[in-house]
């Protein structure tokens, strides 16, 4: 193998200011690195971080010390028949009518509600009046417990991101995972054992029944699941709704062409998975000696798979730094599916199991914001940045606009109340 010493340090303040400018010298230069305060290799090109994704030979065997203690053992820890097993017990809820008939609606009103908060006030925050809170809320909806308990799950998904991040080990942030862990699961265990005696019509129900070849998922089974969307599914769509403002606010003359054509909603998001992806890196694990790009990983080491730079790969992609909604090379309509060209979704076995689910939120939130910001502009003074080195994306976003009229409320017949 190997190693370039001026490779850059992913764990620099140097490089969590501007990750791309290392992306750079990585590609180019440093294509398999290693980064001996993690114990890892770090891999950047395309077409490694896309193998490293799809070849069986690379196992999610990391995931046992990097995301069990914070969630217990999820479908993520899987493989061969246990794995599609429990991918096919969970994902008819995240697809087609399923989705569109059960859940759109809690999107739908969730994002709705939000807004109404600052629709009228002409100032808001993007992140942190809508984008933070908005996957939380519809995720404890979806699964059909309480509302009132949306601010305790959001404590709980900042802690669980805070643990899958933790790279630089601070054990403060390490415990506060664990404790999560053993808090979310006080909660919803004895939340699961009703469903299964009373069942609903909500997704966590849905995880209680589900059967396939004579197999359903345990208590725990289904308590790692809602952990897991959680952190997964509240973390990506929060991102990527920040994201997809903060590169259409940055480019004018493109937010001007999407609110004209709602249609482009998607191709934004699909760029900004690109351009300035939620998850910038993912781990792998391979059970044999495998060469890539600069040399070769041995069997049994921790690979660390560079997203945010394979996603800017000039090999793969034409004017890598440059955002496009109208990239020729990113076709929008295979963007949210396991033949996705950007590998924000992660490839093959893997491949995000919510990906529709954040395509349903982002088209709803986005659209529903522009509708009630109709001159939404970058508050003076601001200039948007982006933070994070596992997770990445804008920590705070203040905007201006002109105040819509409220929306009425459901309309009466008159002289009846």
């Amino acid at each position: 193998m190997v190693t370039v010493d001026h490779a850059p340090d992913i764990l620099s303040p140097e490089f969590a200011a501007d990750p791309y400018a290392a992306y750079r010298t990585l590609l180019q230069d440093s294509p398999l690195a290693w980064h001996d305060a993690m114990g890892s290799y770090i891999v950047s090109r395309y077409d490694d971080v896309a193998r490293a994704f799809k070849d069986p030979a690379f196992t999610t065997d990391n995931y046992a010390w990097q995301l069990e203690p914070a969630h217990g053992r999820t479908i993520l820890q899987m493989s061969g028949r246990e794995h599609s097993v429990r991918r096919a017990l969970v994902a008819p809820a995240f697809r087609g009518r399923e989705l569109e008939q059960r859940f759109l609606p809690a999107i739908e009103r969730n994002s709705r509600e939000l807004i109404d908060r600052f629709r009228t006030t002409g100032s808001a925050d993007l992140v942190g009046d809508f984008a933070r809170h908005f996957p939380i809320n519809v995720i404890v909806d979806m699964l059909g417990l309480d509302p009132s308990d949306h601010a305790r799950f959001q404590v709980w998904y900042a802690a669980i991101i805070g643990f899958l991040g933790n790279l630089a080990q601070d054990p403060e942030v390490a415990a506060a995972g664990i404790r999560t862990r053993e808090e979310l699961a006080a909660y919803l265990i004895p939340v699961i054992r009703r469903r299964r005696r009373e069942p609903g019509d909500d997704l966590l129900s849905t995880l209680c029944a589900a059967e396939v070849d004579g197999t359903s998922m345990s208590d725990e089974d289904v308590k790692a699941f809602c952990s897991l969307l959680l952190a997964a599914g509240g973390e990506t769509t929060d991102k990527a709704i920040a994201g997809v403002f903060k590169n259409l606010l940055e480019h004018p003359e493109q937010l001007a062409e999407v609110r004209a054509d709602r249609g482009l909603v998607a191709n934004a998001f699909a760029e900004t998975l690109r351009y300035s992806p939620p998850v910038h890196m993912i781990m792998r694990q391979p059970a044999e000696d495998i060469a890539l790009s600069g040399g070769t990983v041995p069997a049994g080491s921790t690979v660390t798979c560079l997203i945010g730079a394979a996603n800017r790969d000039p090999r793969r992609f034409a004017a890598p730094d440059t955002f496009d909604i109208h990239r020729a090379d990113l076709p929008t309509d295979t963007a949210f599916s396991a033949a996705a060209h950007h590998l924000s979704f992660a490839l093959g076995r893997h491949f995000c199991v919510g990906a529709l689910l954040a395509k349903a939120e982002i088209d709803v939130g986005v659209n529903q914001l522009l509708d009630a910001m109709p001159d939404l502009r970058i508050a003076d003074g601001h200039t948007p940045a982006e933070e994070g080195v596992f997770t990445r994306g804008p920590a705070t976003l203040p905007v201006r606009f002109t105040p819509a009229a409220a929306v009425p409320g459901p309309r009466t017949e008159p002289g009846r109340p």
